[in-house]
């Protein structure tokens, strides 16, 4: 299995009202299909297609190589 990180792709799909809705997910999938399909089960209020559509997400699988830092942090202020 594979970690995949998901994320809307900016200015594709209009987020707002920003609340009820998922920006972000990291699955653990076998393939980028897979990925997609565990994402859309547990979206909000933005629609399961934001997901599965390659055109208004991106899904890149994660690995160990890199620098430190942050992988995801989806944080919305009123």
């Amino acid at each position: 299995m594979k970690l995949w990180l998901l994320r809307p792709i900016e200015g594709v799909e209009d987020w707002t009202p920003w609340y009820d809705k998922a920006f972000g997910h990291v699955v653990r999938a076998e393939d980028e299909t897979e990925a997609r399909e565990l994402a859309a089960r547990e979206q909000g209020n933005e629609g399961e297609d934001a997901w599965l559509n390659s055109k208004k997400s991106t899904c890149v699988e994660l690995n160990t190589d890199g620098e430190a830092g942050h992988i995801i942090q989806d944080f919305a202020a009123a």
